[in-house]
């Protein structure tokens, strides 16, 4: 798959001239950028997708360019220390990438960046949204924007979750390692809707977990809660692991349930970009 642009991921501005004119019929909020830099930005992300080192021809094959318009890119990126070059001619990060990086991520904040999508989230699909992490007990709400509509559910900031019976809970499930899971399992009766014991784990557990692996999106609909239905998707970190969910909370009979539905979508897409924003690389 062709990675994206530059502008498609940072959504580069630049100022436009007096002499500048936009048509009637165009977005009059698209943004200008400099071609040649989306070709450089084509390059990087060929490389961060790759994970290894690289030749000037594989590069150039990974951002599907000709290697020789890559290289005079690449030669900048040299100079500028984006890039560096090992004894073997292969390019890879180099010293302003890692400062570039290490900045970036002493800045992040997962609760603080996921702000603006959730204000987003809600006022788009007129739900509730709800962003969970996890704590010492479990899955826990850190964040929930409510619906203007009435609904009777029980959550509040500081609910904890349960990993069988909810969907917030299921996707953390799905997405920490065994041995942390298993940890978690036996608080299962304190959390809200959980189990009294983890022996009667329902026989499809494990299924349902790598069914959410697969499809990235789980749902909970009239089930714990009657008439409320719940959408929840995962957020990775750099690492790859799971340091959020965000779910989508409304009447059950009130939107498409299908994970390609409009507001799975919409849910998915939300989580996508903040898990770009928080370093993930997807396939890595």
């Amino acid at each position: 798959m062709r990675s994206r642009t530059l502008v498609e991921i940072m959504q580069i501005e630049s100022p436009a001239s007096p002499d500048d004119t936009v048509s009637p019929s165009s977005d009059a909020k698209a943004q200008r950028g400099i071609n040649a830099l989306d070709s450089t930005g084509e390059l990087l992300l060929a490389l961060v997708s790759a994970g290894r080192p690289l030749s000037l021809r594989d590069l150039a094959a990974a951002a599907e360019m000709p290697a020789a318009k890559a290289f005079p890119h690449l030669v900048s990126l040299l100079k500028t220390g984006l890039l560096s070059r090992d004894d073997t001619g292969c390019f890879d990060a180099g010293p302003l990438s890692m400062e570039l990086g290490l900045i970036a991520l002493q800045r992040l904040s997962p609760t603080r960046d996921a702000e603006p999508e959730i204000a987003a989230l809600a006022a788009d699909t007129g739900m509730s949204v709800a962003a969970a992490t996890l704590g010492p007990l479990g899955p826990t709400v850190i964040r929930l924007e409510e619906s203007a509509r009435p609904q009777h559910v029980s959550l509040r900031v500081g609910t904890v979750m349960s990993l069988v019976n909810t969907a917030i809970g299921r996707v953390f499930a799905a997405h920490v390692s065994d041995d942390v899971l298993s940890g978690l399992l036996p608080q299962e009766p304190i959390r809200l809707a959980g189990l009294l014991a983890t022996s009667t784990l329902p026989t499809d557990y494990r299924t349902r977990l790598a069914d959410i692996r697969e499809t990235g999106i789980d749902r909970a609909f009239d089930a714990p809660v009657p008439g409320i239905g719940t959408l929840a998707a995962p957020v990775f970190d750099h690492t790859g692991s799971i340091r959020l969910v965000i779910a989508l909370i409304g009447s059950s009979g009130s939107f498409d349930p299908s994970s390609q539905g409009g507001i799975a979508q919409q849910l998915l897409a939300a989580t996508q970009r903040l898990s770009w924003r928080f370093g993930w690389i997807s396939g890595r």
